[in-house]
């Protein structure tokens, strides 16, 4: 268990106060969860999942990371939406029409499902993401099972208002957040580095869905490139020991206990480190 006691603020321009917030959860089998879940000789047993998404804000700005499933996408998965993101988003106080980037780790259906939501933001992706799912390969069932059509298309209209800012390898679109490219799950697949007052914090994302996952080298049943997969779990240990203090999983239900709990959405966000606006200063 982490620390809970917050840190002191701070009014920097590169540090924030991460919010990681949990919208939705599903019920499943090991074996669902766990690519070639036979290997391992174990045996097979419910497990959860939890969806989250976060933010990270100061008194300068504030930038979402992933946007959760529609009401619809969920629906038809059979997914539980335990509050909307855009509710999520207005008890955190975050208007959605005003953050300037939402930062998109990939584009499956329960991280870009709520676009709609940022009309006038800078939509941050990787530029192999946005090439796989507009290609030939996009239509193959085991890869299409993850994404909705819809959310594809309100990416391309993003691209052709010039709101869709595609990288290569790794971008810093503020000061203090970066995004690097480390594929396996899908092509484009993206961690992201928070810096905290309390310590640089690794949004892992679906390179992880659970810790377990990374803990024992367990590959996660979706993938579009195993050998990537294996790749982007050593990335993260070599980054875990170059100085990055929190590592966030991408649905792992023990993520919100490892953190510092929130009263302002009790049960379903946590944050890490503490920004001026935790004391009086609302951001923009």
């Amino acid at each position: 268990m982490h620390d809970t006691s917050p840190p002191a603020p701070s009014d920097r321009d590169d540090e924030y106060t991460l919010w990681i917030v949990k919208y939705g959860t599903r019920t499943a089998m090991r074996h669902e969860l766990f690519l070639n879940y036979g290997l391992y000789g174990e045996p097979d047993g419910s497990a959860s999942m939890d969806y989250f998404f976060w933010i990270a804000r100061n008194r300068l700005r504030t930038i979402v990371i992933d946007t959760g499933f529609s009401t619809e996408a969920g629906d038809i998965r059979g997914r539980t939406m335990l509050i909307h993101p855009r509710e999520a988003l207005a008890a955190l106080g975050v208007d959605p029409r005003t953050a300037e980037t939402v930062i998109l780790t990939h584009a499956h259906y329960d991280h870009v499902g709520n676009n709609a939501l940022f009309p006038t933001s800078a939509l941050v992706i990787a530029q192999h993401e946005i090439d796989f799912w507009t290609g030939p390969l996009a239509s193959k069932r085991q890869f299409a099972a993850f994404v909705d059509q819809t959310d594809i298309a309100g990416l391309i209209d993003a691209q052709q208002h010039g709101r869709l800012h595609a990288f290569r390898g790794s971008t810093s679109p503020a000061p203090g957040i970066e995004v690097l490219e480390l594929g396996g799950h899908t092509p484009g697949m993206s961690v992201v580095s928070v810096q905290t007052n309390d310590g640089p914090a690794l949004l892992a994302s679906d390179t992880l869905h659970l810790y377990e996952q990374y803990e024992r080298e367990m590959p996660f049943s979706g993938v579009t490139d195993l050998a990537a997969m294996y790749e982007a779990y050593s990335t993260i240990r070599t980054m875990l020991n170059g100085g990055i203090t929190h590592l966030v999983s991408g649905h792992d239900p023990s993520t919100l206990s490892r953190f510092r709990a929130s009263n302002r959405l009790p049960g379903l966000a946590s944050t890490i480190g503490t920004t001026i606006e935790d004391h009086g200063s609302a951001p923009r």
